[in-house]
């Protein structure tokens, strides 16, 4: 479904990100894992087209889309949950959701009601400001905001940062359950323990580059990932 070929992604001199390779398929869960810089967050926006890449190419559904806007790659199914959510804390709970539409053109009412039974905290509050939800209830505004476009990839930039346990809980249990459902998700998340156990796969990055990557239960158990990032 996804595929990006010696991607590489510069600031200046700065280089972010350098010559990764990745590769996810339909129905999988994949996670980016790493820790601050190690260039999970500059791969996304690479990959949503937010910023150019300076060397390599990204393939969605088998078509080159390097180059590419952002809101094209929305409207093709490929779509960013951003860290920190990014709400629009001035808008009602309901506006915000309908800002996920924004690219449809056919009838959204049930997938809006849709979303509201999956996230009854939301139905509850759809006629709120966006600024009076909790930290965990603004990350199922974003989640569900990404949903109404209707994706068939959905990219997730650290979803349990500043969230309780018991919410960090709740929320792997949503991304498993939307993965159920037929949604391929890449995920980009620094709470490792919970990533593999929830990934299909995963590629670690320090300072840009790849240095591990494979099937998550494996990943888990690999005495390098013990010691740098499992606190083992």
């Amino acid at each position: 479904m996804l595929e990006a070929q010696d991607l590489s992604v510069s600031y200046g001199r700065i280089k972010a990100l350098q010559e990764m390779n990745l590769t996810l398929e339909a129905g999988e869960i994949v996670a980016v894992l790493g820790a601050n810089g190690a260039g999970k967050s500059s791969l996304l926006k690479a990959l949503q087209g937010m910023v150019p890449p300076s060397a390599g190419q990204v393939r969605f559904k088998g078509q080159a889309i390097t180059g590419r806007s952002a809101a094209w790659r929305v409207g093709q199914g490929l779509v960013l949950v951003p860290e920190g959510r990014q709400i629009f804390v001035s808008m009602s709970v309901h506006d915000n959701l309908l800002m996920g539409a924004y690219t449809r053109r056919d009838d959204t009412s049930r997938d809006i009601d849709a979303i509201y039974q999956r996230f009854d905290n939301l139905a509850k509050r759809r006629h709120m400001s966006a600024s009076v939800l909790s930290g965990g209830e603004q990350q199922m505004l974003a989640i569900g905001r990404a949903l109404l476009s209707k994706p068939s990839l959905m990219m997730l930039d650290e979803p349990s940062l500043g969230l309780s346990p018991l919410l960090v809980k709740s929320l792997f249990e949503l991304i498993r359950d939307l993965n159920r459902d037929g949604l391929a998700i890449l995920l980009v998340e620094q709470n490792t323990h919970m990533a593999l156990a929830t990934a299909h796969r995963a590629y670690v990055l320090e300072l840009g580059r790849v240095v591990l990557q494979g099937q998550a239960q494996a990943l888990a158990a690999d005495p390098r990932m013990a010691s740098a990032y499992l606190g083992e």
